[in-house]
């Protein structure tokens, strides 16, 4: 029956099921923000909204919408709005910069982009009126700025503040939206890196996501009651899909949050009666530290994803929230979301060994070098199939090849064993990929740029283990004769070109790298300890 509904969920798209409980419960609360409390008509009315002010400026099906902002109501309400007239959403970080910025906007040829003014400290305003020319295909710029604060916006050719934009949809002046977009239709682009160092763009459709929130709502029992706290960022498929959508699907709320800082997590958790919290370990790590007297009883189950959980943290995780459930959630973008979580009767010892087992509807294999299923208990490359993979990456017939075989199995590049009763155990990374964080960082994207650095011959870049982070970055980096380099330029040259956690967190200069005959660089010898 499982599989029966994740396979419904698929011919269906989030929009669409906000909508449902929009009719058949319009006042149960879905948001809720410093700014109050939405409910599924509220947020259906809103996104309805948005859908008119796209249209208003000439947005049609297919067309690409960008967004970098923070958590927020407009990021969702703009979601559901491109779905509802069959438009694609690009999702941006806003720790991207100016070089991230053109490369995407430009490779998914973005016509309207929707950015927060300032976010984090950052002024993307001064970035975007410095970059204007560089991404002449972007026809509008809307900022999520209010009116008051709209005089600074006149620097960028094209811009609106929000309540400009909003307002221009108004009055049926564009016509009723059409049906929402369902099953098969492209919904969302969200970049990740590349191992060639060019970050490709994973096609998520609208059934996909559906289907990867729909096996998260079953695994983990969510009811309409459920409050899910939201700290996670939308443009990741933790926030995107394991949150937003898997509590779209169950009926349940989401305690909205701007972006993780513990203090701020932990308030929003204690004030909204949170029963759900979903996170990367090192989320847990900080949070856990400063829970103090705060009143987390509604607390149920502890959701944790993005790498793998230690024992020393589940057992700080038990201490702070006893009888609570603690799950692993395995996923990827390139999968929509989660595709393999831990069982509800998965006891201590199998949560430390193992990231679970499939969700309904998704199909799991390990395969050795040649492609060829390996037996229980022997390593390969993990391997997942089911209706939640995506369409492929945006623009790169060759990279989707590699990635997403004509069988429909989706190559995930990690190294796990499956063992007789279905469970999977990660083992390590056939590729280079270290993961900061919770965040997933391609050593070849930082070696390519600082690489063309002046005064750099050669450059290496590996994660190392970190205690708060999981892994950070070290580079190792060879200066040309006669130059002389400084660790710190390379960082703040980094700095300026990638969001920060590409930047490495060491810069160390030696004389030479280790070779193979062949010429590649042995990094499986460069030093990961202490040096």
């Amino acid at each position: 029956m499982a599989d029966e509904q994740v396979l419904a969920a698929a011919e269906s798209g989030v929009a669409e099921v906000v909508a449902r409980w929009a009719r058949d419960a319009p006042d149960r609360a879905f948001l809720l923000t410093d700014a109050g409390v939405l409910g599924y008509r509220a947020v259906d009315e809103g996104a309805r909204e948005v859908a008119e002010a796209l249209l208003a400026v000439g947005i049609d099906e297919g067309d690409r919408v960008a967004v970098a902002a923070p958590n927020c109501t407009e990021w969702i309400l703009l979601w559901l709005a491109t779905a509802k007239i069959g438009a694609v959403l690009v999702t941006l970080n806003v720790v991207y910069r100016e070089q991230e910025f053109e490369y995407m906007l430009g490779q998914s040829v973005a016509r309207l982009l929707v950015c927060a003014a300032e976010a984090r400290g950052y002024d993307f305003v001064a970035m975007l009126a410095a970059m204007r020319d560089r991404i002449p295909g972007v026809e509008g710029i809307v900022f999520l700025a209010d009116g008051d604060g709209a005089g600074d916006l006149a620097a960028v050719s094209g811009a609106l503040s929000w309540p400009e934009f909003v307002a221009g949809g108004r009055g049926g002046r564009a016509g009723a939206p059409p049906a929402s977009a369902v099953g098969a239709a492209p919904a969302v682009i969200l970049y990740t890196s590349g191992t060639t160092g060019a970050p490709k763009g994973a096609v998520l459709t609208q059934g996909g996501i559906l289907a990867s929130a729909a096996g998260e709502a079953e695994r983990f029992d969510l009811i309409g009651t459920d409050v899910i706290l939201g700290h996670m960022p939308l443009n990741h498929v933790g926030g995107l899909t394991c949150t937003i959508a898997a509590a779209a699907v169950a009926g349940a709320a989401v305690a909205l949050v701007p972006g993780f800082h513990p203090e701020q997590s932990l308030d929003a958790a204690a004030s909204r009666r949170v029963t759900v919290l979903v996170g990367v370990p090192t989320m847990y790590t900080l949070m856990l530290g400063g829970i103090g007297d705060r009143d987390l009883s509604a607390v149920r189950l502890c959701v944790v994803g993005g790498a793998n959980l230690e024992p020393a943290l589940a057992q700080r995780m038990r201490q702070a929230f006893p009888g609570v459930r603690i799950a692993n959630l395995y996923g990827a973008s390139e999968a929509s979301g989660a595709c393999i979580v831990s069982a509800a009767d998965d006891g201590p010892e199998l949560i430390a060994t193992s990231i679970g087992t499939p969700l309904a509807g998704v199909r799991v294999r390990v395969v050795g070098p040649d492609g060829a299923p390996v037996p229980p208990g022997a390593d390969g490359e993990l391997q997942v199939r089911g209706p939640s993979v995506a369409a492929g990456y945006w623009g790169m017939p060759e990279a989707t090849a590699a990635a997403f075989g004509a069988d429909g199995w989706l190559a995930t590049g990690d190294v796990a064993v499956l063992s007789e009763d279905g469970h999977v155990a990660l083992r390590g990374r056939l590729k280079e990929m270290y993961v900061r964080g919770g965040y997933n960082v391609y050593p070849a994207e930082v070696e390519n740029f600082v690489g063309g650095l002046a005064g750099v011959a050669m450059v290496a870049v590996i994660g190392v283990p970190n205690a708060v982070y999981g892994e950070t970055g070290r580079a190792f980096v060879v200066p040309a004769r006669g130059a002389e380099i400084e660790p710190d330029v390379i960082r703040e040259a980094c700095r300026a070109a990638f969001a920060a956690y590409k930047v490495p967190d060491e810069v160390l200069v030696v004389d030479a790298l280790p070779l193979t005959p062949a010429g590649k660089i042995r990094k499986a010898v460069l030093p990961t300890g202490e040096v």
